[in-house]
């Protein structure tokens, strides 16, 4: 039985990503295709084919739009991604997030709304590893 559906996107990554060190800030639109780990500051919004991680120490102020995204930082303002947004423990929102799936995890805060756009069944999680 393939499980892949029930598995964290973070779990399922291998690939290397664009890293957005700790310190770092970027400001203005970031376009393209790949991966992207942010741990800095990003003002601006995104319009990225791949996902996109905020990292725990993370800071993102502007709209993200994405294939999927993993926030674990602070988001303040919307995201919309074409399949999964995960939101984990840590997480911090201010804003709309709109998904085909939406899992979020005990512990994080979101102010605003959540629309999931596909159909399937709620999965549910609760996160049991810390630092990953």
């Amino acid at each position: 039985m393939n499980d892949s559906r029930l598995r964290r996107l973070r779990d399922l990554k291998s690939d290397s990503a664009t890293l957005i060190s700790e310190g770092c800030k970027i400001s203005g639109l970031i376009t393209g295709s790949g991966d992207f780990l942010i741990n800095g500051e990003i003002e601006g919004d995104c319009d990225l084919s791949g996902t996109v991680t905020l990292a725990e120490n993370g800071l993102w102020k502007g709209s993200i739009k994405a294939g999927n995204v993993i926030v674990a930082g602070h988001v303040e303002g919307d995201i919309a991604a074409d399949g999964k947004v995960e939101i984990t423990d840590t997480a911090r929102i201010t804003g709309t997030v709109a998904a085909a799936a939406i899992a979020v995890a005990e512990g994080a805060v979101v102010e605003g709304v959540m629309k999931t756009t596909g159909s399937p069944k709620p999965v549910e999680f609760v996160e049991k590893r810390k630092g990953n």
